[in-house]
């Protein structure tokens, strides 16, 4: 690997950005696509492989594709996926240990210490702060995924609006078809357009019929994993 590749491949891994290592197995062009940098990419390079490497971002391991005549490799090098929970409530002691299990860095959201504490959320980092103090100094790439819990506007909705702003693979919303319905109008009032709304899963969880926090929980989680992959 050359030199400058190699430099700007362990900054994007010290910063948690997912790359991807493009490689021609026919010649000697390479180039690194980072998903937080603008990527030099090496004259010539067919825009398909260009569009597959950016796809890429969102998978891991490695692919060979075949472009015009000639093969390539895609390498993915990127840190887990992570999911940023907002709120500490029940759903959410169910969802993380379940999320942790699937492979996620998992971050708890809530200013309220009362309820975001290490005895009832062990062994995840925990940021008891307002999200639109914190969201912003966070890695909201197209490997993360945000579910908003709390059923309190003033901290789900600052973490919605960073959400929709950011490359996030997943965005969901815990709430009623009616409440779901109000918060997209207060969202629109911000300059949200219908689309970028669309983006946003709520009510929250594929249709799966449980109604305890632990089958929300799942059906959460399922969601999350299938937006993930029908993405890529």
């Amino acid at each position: 690997m050359k030199r400058d590749l190699l430099e700007r491949l362990v900054a994007a891994q010290i910063s948690n950005r997912p790359t991807v290592l493009a490689r021609s197995l026919s010649g000697n062009s390479q180039f690194l696509l980072d998903s937080g940098t603008d990527s030099e990419v090496p004259d010539g390079v067919p825009a398909e492989v260009l569009r597959e490497a950016r796809r890429a971002l969102k998978r891991d391991g490695a692919r060979t594709i075949e472009v015009a005549g000639q093969r390539y490799l895609l390498q993915t090098l990127s840190p887990p996926p992570r999911l940023l929970v907002i709120g500490a409530v029940h759903i959410a002691q169910a969802l993380i240990p379940m999320a942790r299990v699937a492979g996620y860095d998992v971050q708890l959201i809530d200013p309220r210490a009362a309820f975001a504490t290490r005895d009832r959320f062990p062994g995840i980092e925990i940021i008891n702060q307002w999200p639109q103090e914190v969201m912003g100094e966070l890695p909201l790439n197209s490997r993360t995924a945000v579910v908003t819990l709390s059923h309190d506007a003033k901290i789900d909705e600052p973490a919605l609006k960073a959400a929709l702003e950011s490359d996030a693979f997943y965005i969901g919303a815990l709430g009623s078809k009616k409440n779901h319905a109000k918060r997209l109008q207060r969202l629109a009032a911000l300059g949200f357009d219908d689309e970028t709304l669309a983006r946003i899963a709520g009510p929250v969880g594929l249709p799966l019929g449980g109604r305890s926090p632990a089958e929300i929980a799942v059906s959460i989680l399922a969601q999350i994993i299938q937006s993930r992959y029908q993405s890529s």
